[in-house]
């Protein structure tokens, strides 16, 4: 049990529980525990040496907790950062912790990563998971409806590709039947107009005398 002294305070307490208390500060922990830490180093209760702090030592030692709060936020920005490389999913959970706590107004300490924090971070993780799984089936439903869309009409590209190229063959083979048939009837047509021409001219014959008589 600590004992409890009634003689005053000295200088070397004063500076005992300055530097305790400092320390604690840098570090991220509580006044509470470096009261305790101080009371078992000098035999008096944490309860004394938090009046003493508060009452008188504080005021001495204002621009040197300005310092360690400086150093206590930069210690703990420093952790954040490694814990962020080494364990995205713990990164993940400050970072809601710290939303949250901003919104609350309250500064993140090493103990804002709680077991609620914890819990909070899987519960949404979960339920972000189970949205990501629907939509990943969705997006695979969709794509193989869209294979086989593809497929069909693949299927339908080829069908009628035979067919065009059928239709161009049919046509090629008619075209060439259609001029070969116009040049035979250009020819008969041409025929025709000369046996009419050689029927309508005159024809003669030589007589006995050598006179030319014409053939009705």
């Amino acid at each position: 049990m600590t004992a409890v002294r009634q003689d005053a305070w000295s200088p070397d307490d004063d500076l005992i529980l300055a530097e305790v208390t400092l320390r604690h500060i840098r570090e991220g922990s509580t006044q509470l525990a470096a009261f305790e830490e101080v009371g078992e180093r000098i035999g008096r209760t944490s309860a004394a040496c938090g009046f003493r702090w508060n009452s008188c030592v504080r005021k001495r030692y204002e621009d040197a907790i300005q310092i360690a709060k400086q150093q206590r936020q930069k210690r703990n920005y420093m952790k954040k950062q490694t814990y962020a490389a080494a364990t995205p999913h713990v990164s993940a959970i400050n970072v809601l912790d710290t939303e949250e706590r901003a919104y609350k107004n309250d500064p993140l300490t090493e103990e804002s990563l709680s077991i609620d924090s914890v819990i909070r971070f899987l519960r949404q993780w979960k339920g972000t998971y189970q949205e990501l799984n629907r939509q990943i089936k969705t997006l695979e439903r969709d794509l193989r409806e869209k294979d086989e869309e593809l497929f069909t009409l693949r299927e339908l590209n080829e069908r009628l590709s035979l067919e065009v190229n059928n239709a161009q063959t049919d046509y090629r083979a008619v075209n060439d039947d259609y001029k070969t048939l116009i040049q035979i009837m250009d020819r008969a047509r041409r025929l025709t107009v000369l046996t009419e021409e050689d029927e309508a001219k005159p024809r003669f014959k030589m007589d006995a005398n050598g006179n030319l008589e014409r053939i009705e």
